[in-house]
């Protein structure tokens, strides 16, 4: 009896933890993902991009207001986190520094990264403990 509370805990906290086991390996994102959802908020307009380079285990891009560039270190099982470097510009409105400062909390915080359908489209989706960002790929002209 003194052994099954702590059992029924370890159960109840399993059952309670979401899964990532449909995450993403990195080597698949390879390339620029532009933003166009963040917390439930259409920010196409924005332009926020992420570009990984997984050999390198880098990320950059732009978060709507600044280029941005980091080491991506793993934190668990398919979970990741960074600390973002940033130019300093000024941001050119409310929408640009909402995605701005998301992004960066995001991605500074831990994440989980997962490949799905979304929206009717393709991508992925960054998950952080307060945020949920939803990224198609780009497709560049050559």
């Amino acid at each position: 009896m003194r052994y099954l509370k702590p059992i029924l805990l370890c159960s109840l906290t399993a059952l309670m933890t979401p899964l990532y086991a449909a995450s993403t390996d990195l080597t698949n994102l390879a390339g620029d993902w532009h933003l166009r959802v963040m917390d439930g908020y259409d920010v196409r307009k924005v332009r926020a991009i992420l570009d990984f380079d997984p050999k390198q285990m880098r990320i950059g891009g732009f978060d709507a207001c600044n280029r941005i560039s980091g080491k991506l270190t793993p934190i668990g099982e398919h979970r990741y986190k960074t600390t973002l470097r940033s130019t300093r510009m000024a941001c050119r409105g409310q929408s640009f520094t909402f995605v701005s400062r998301r992004l960066h909390e995001a991605l500074e915080s831990g994440f989980t990264i997962k490949e799905e359908k979304r929206y009717g489209i393709e991508g992925i989706t960054i998950k952080s403990e307060r945020h949920d960002l939803f990224f198609k790929r780009m497709v560049r002209d050559h």
